[in-house]
Formats: C-alpha cells, sequence, structure tokens
C-alpha cells in the first residue's frame, strides 16, 4: 500500500488528476469532499505526510529536501494521466519544489500548480523561526498563528503526540533555502485571503516570476484559513481553471 497517496474517490473516467497537498500541523482533512464537489472532470489525490491520521506513529520531515526524495518515487506511478498539484500554505512550496524535482528529473510537468495562502518562494524570510523554541513558547506561536484548535492548545495528551510533527512541518518551512532555478513551463495560479497578514496579495502575486507560462491570481474572503470560509468560492474556481486545462 502507498502509504504517500489516498485517492478517496477513485474516478477512473476523469480527465485530469488533482493531487492536493496540505498546510502546516494539517492532513488530508482539509480537503474532505473535494473528489465530490470536482467530480465528474477530476479524480482528486491527497498527499498526506507522516506524523498524522494514518501515519502518526511516523516522525515527521524536519527538511524539505529529504521529504521530497521519499515523495518522488511514491507520486510517480500516479502521473500517467494528465496531472495537477494544488498546494495549501505549506504544501505549496512542497509542491512547487516537488515540481522543480520532477522537471530536473524527468522532463515532466504538471498541467497547472495551484499554489496557495504562501508566500512566493524567493522572497525573503520576514520572521524568526518558531519551531525550535520551549515547548511553552512554541504553543504560544501556534496560539497566535490561529490554525490550531484552542481544544487542542491546551490539551495536553494531544500536544504531546502532536507537537513534534507540527514542530517538523514548521521547520520544513523554516530552514527552507530557496535557489534560482529558470521559471517553470506549467501555468501557475495563485489563490489568497483578503484578511491573510501571513501572505497577502503583494506576496502572492510574486509567484507569477515562476512561471513562462500563464499566471492568475484570486483573493477571497477570509484570513490564513480561506479554505474553509470561502470553501464553496474556492472550489468553484478550481472547478472552472481545471475545465479549462482539459479542453485546452
Amino acid at each position: 500500500m502507498n502509504s504517500w497517496i489516498i485517492c478517496p474517490k477513485p474516478n477512473p473516467n476523469a480527465q485530469l488528476r488533482l493531487f492536493c497537498f496540505h498546510h502546516a500541523g494539517g492532513g488530508t482533512f482539509s480537503f474532505r469532499n473535494w473528489a465530490q464537489e470536482l467530480s465528474p472532470i477530476v479524480e482528486v489525490y491527497l498527499i498526506q505526510l507522516p506524523g498524522r491520521e494514518r501515519r502518526l506513529r511516523e516522525p515527521a520531515f524536519t527538511r524539505i529536501e529529504p521529504l521530497i526524495e521519499e515523495l518522488k518515487p511514491a507520486i510517480i506511478p500516479h502521473l500517467n494521466q494528465p496531472f495537477a498539484f494544488f498546494g495549501y500554505s505549506m504544501g505549496s512550496l512542497i509542491a512547487f519544489e516537488l515540481t522543480r524535482r520532477l522537471r530536473r528529473d524527468y522532463q515532466l510537468y504538471p498541467q497547472h500548480l495551484f499554489v496557495s495562502a504562501y508566500r512566493a518562494p524567493q522572497l525573503p524570510k520576514t520572521k524568526p523561526p518558531i519551531y525550535d523554541l520551549p515547548d511553552a513558547e512554541f504553543v504560544e506561536e501556534l496560539r497566535n498563528l490561529n490554525g490550531t484548535p484552542e481544544e487542542i492548545l491546551v490539551n495536553d495528551e494531544i500536544m504531546k503526540l502532536l507537537i513534534s510533527t507540527l514542530r517538523g512541518d514548521f521547520a520544513v518551512i523554516e530552514t527552507y533555502n530557496y535557489y534560482d532555478e529558470p521559471p517553470l513551463n506549467c501555468p501557475i495560479t495563485a489563490f489568497g485571503g483578503l484578511e491573510d497578514t501571513k501572505a497577502n496579495r503583494e506576496d502572492l502575486a510574486a509567484w507569477s516570476s515562476q512561471t513562462n507560462n500563464h499566471f492568475n491570481l484570486h483573493m477571497l474572503p477570509g484570513n490564513h484559513f480561506f479554505i474553509n470560509s470561502a470553501r464553496s468560492q474556492l472550489l468553484q474556481l478550481l472547478y472552472s481553471e481545471c475545465s479549462q486545462i482539459i479542453t485546452q
């Protein structure tokens, strides 16, 4: 069994496979029911990183290079049909670096790269890292980010299970070093939340320099987690863009 890839609703007649990469501290639950919403033209595949859900007992990655190195052979067998990548927050960085790796190793591209809630990777870091803070300070930073429910942050047993994974995810982001490569040949579409202070319109517009192809930007109502608050608008836009991909 491939522990990296979940296909919640196989759709063999679909004309496009959409691989979804979740945010830091998140999991495949972020994309629950997407397969139904994007049917019948899209077959949805969910990327499940170690350290959560079915892979809770596996240690989370702390650096992006080994993560991509292990993910690549797991996903390659599923790239035998037209495919696209959708990344949310940390997932955008993983999808981007995986795309560059597939280009280097196989001259293989997704039909489209969708990124969301994440600053363009070439932009300099603006905040100090939090992944190596003492537990109490780290939890307080998580609280300030508004991405982890308070009932989890105050539950010592749950946090004991999750804190190493949360630290690992933030380490993947905060130790990332961008290096120049030529722009991608696939189109890029970026999505952002109008009230997101972590990735504003300018931060997202800067993704345009990562492609030689078409670039589009959609700003939706909500903060960093507009994936929940603007779910219907996001999925409508995704469905529309995927429809265009398969008719090209």
